[in-house]
């Protein structure tokens, strides 16, 4: 006796959340094969084959939803956008999506907080700020609204009418944690703009105390002292390899907030160098080896080639080559072995920078609460130091292969710098490198509107500002003579 229709449905609707979107699919397809007209199980669809990394498949999906007469076509199309812009690194096919959302639904915030994050991505302040206003005078209570418009404001002043604004949003009590933190972490910004220091500092912890709260755990140093044994352990020779006559990508990796981002810019400047911004490729690799790296030592040469392959596959769905690619992830400096298994030929650059002001920058950036590390002081400063022992072992087990770009020298003393790297590399020099600025491009990182002003030295001792706070870093990295 076949299945009838709703007997196909509740399968379907049973595996949507399956931790394995493969038997998702397989009910949806079979509940659409036999009753093609339900355009919310081709949304469904679209957003199970997207857990799937079949972008492709998923945009497919919507247009089968879009066709079928779905109703709130607009959130199809903001969905829609988010795969081009997110996954397939497409940002004009996503803003033509975006577009076509608001052409349906003017008033939709989704889609405007989402063409100002585009805006964004691409240099244009005026016209994100423009976005996020038109979403912040549509819906004043929006969180996300509110801290959006904020990060694209300059401030001079702590009485300016967005800093009022921030301050009274963190006074309601339904505010939600991620919110919180969104709306914290952006007061402290105004407020580190605007020079007043101490309650900038004082918005940042409390704005870390909220993300701490999704962050599932506490810091454990012990535990990623032992990760980190581990990892060099599993990889603590060079071999084995896949083979070495494939172009492999340039990684550019070390703590966030380190100056990767610059880094990149500095190669993307260059005729033969291109951008590929922060992949997903390595980890999503390194993850199908949980535990990590344990299971990882076991790898063999045709394993190693298998994952080089994975990699190769990855790229060419985004529609890029490794060949004078970049690939700027900075906490793939826990997978350099991994890296130099699929890629033997691979240059690492390490960026580096004074380590109070990196922890203190990583303290105030809003990352993923996952990364708990970056939620105090002492934390921030235990990881520093395990990404510096582990960075000593990739040089004494790849010589030759891993550079140390200085953000505090590279920006002081760019000329010299720059001509390593390039040296390191084997680039000629080119001018344009000094400009980095000059490029246009997507920049999506917390500090995409640094990189996109000329070479400057105003973050290199950021620190003094916050000297008051900072006895956790002094009492691991001492405290420079700031005469």
């Amino acid at each position: 006796m076949s299945d009838t229709i709703a007997d196909l449905a509740a399968r379907a609707r049973g595996a949507f959340g399956s931790p394995d979107p493969a038997a998702a699919i397989s009910a949806f397809r079979s509940l659409l094969s036999a009753d093609p007209n339900r355009p919310d199980d081709w949304f469904n669809l679209a957003l199970v084959q997207r857990r799937a990394r079949q972008f492709t498949d998923a945009l497919a999906s919507y247009d089968e939803a879009l066709q079928r007469g779905i109703a709130g076509p607009e959130e199809v199309h903001l969905n829609r956008a988010v795969i081009h812009a997110d996954d397939l690194l497409d940002p004009e096919a996503a803003r033509a999506d975006l577009e076509r959302a608001l052409s349906l639904a003017p008033n939709f915030v989704p889609a405007l907080i989402n063409l100002g994050n585009l805006h964004e991505d691409h240099g244009a302040r005026a016209e994100a700020e423009a976005a996020y206003a038109r979403a912040h005078a549509i819906e004043p209570g929006n969180p996300v609204a509110l801290m959006r418009l904020a990060e694209v404001t300059q401030f001079d002043s702590d009485d300016h009418v967005i800093i009022r604004q921030l301050q009274a949003m963190l006074l309601r009590s339904d505010l939600p944690p991620l919110e919180r933190a969104d709306i914290g972490f952006a007061l402290g910004r105004a407020l580190d703009q605007a020079g007043s220091y101490d309650d900038a500092f004082s918005a940042y912890l409390a704005a870390n105390t909220a993300s701490a709260g999704l962050a599932g755990s506490a810091y454990d140093p012990a535990a990623q002292e032992r990760f980190v044994d581990r990892v060099i352990a599993v990889f603590g020779t060079a071999h084995p390899a896949a083979p070495d006559d494939t172009a492999a990508p340039i990684f550019i990796c070390g703590m966030f907030r380190s100056g990767s981002t610059l880094a990149e810019r500095v190669l993307a400047a260059h005729s033969a160098v291109s951008a590929g911004g922060e992949l997903e490729l390595v980890p999503m690799l390194a993850a199908d080896f949980a535990p990590y790296p344990d299971r990882a030592a076991a790898l063999s040469v045709d394993d190693c080639t298998a994952l080089r392959d994975r990699y190769l596959a990855g790229l060419a769905e985004l529609s890029l080559s490794a060949g004078g690619l970049t690939d700027k992830r900075p906490d793939n400096f826990l997978h350099v072995g991994l890296i130099k298994r699929m890629f033997p030929a691979a240059k690492i650059i390490h960026t580096r920078r004074n380590p109070l002001d990196n922890c203190l920058s990583v303290l105030f950036a809003h990352l993923d609460p996952r990364m708990n590390y970056a939620q105090s002081l002492d934390s921030a400063a235990h990881w520093y130091a395990q990404q510096e022992r582990l960075f000593d072992h990739w040089r004494a087990l790849h010589p030759g292969d891993v550079h140390t770009v200085d953000y505090d020298a590279l920006v002081s003393d760019p000329q010299t710098q720059i001509a390593a790297l390039l040296e390191f590399l084997g680039l000629p020099f080119e001018d344009a490198c000094l400009e980095p600025h000059v490029g246009e491009g997507t920049v999506r990182t917390a500090s995409a509107w640094q990189v996109r002003e000329p070479l400057y030295a105003r973050s290199s001792g950021r620190w003094r500002n916050y000297a008051a706070h900072l006895a956790p870093l002094f009492k691991v990295f001492g405290r420079p003579d700031t005469a």
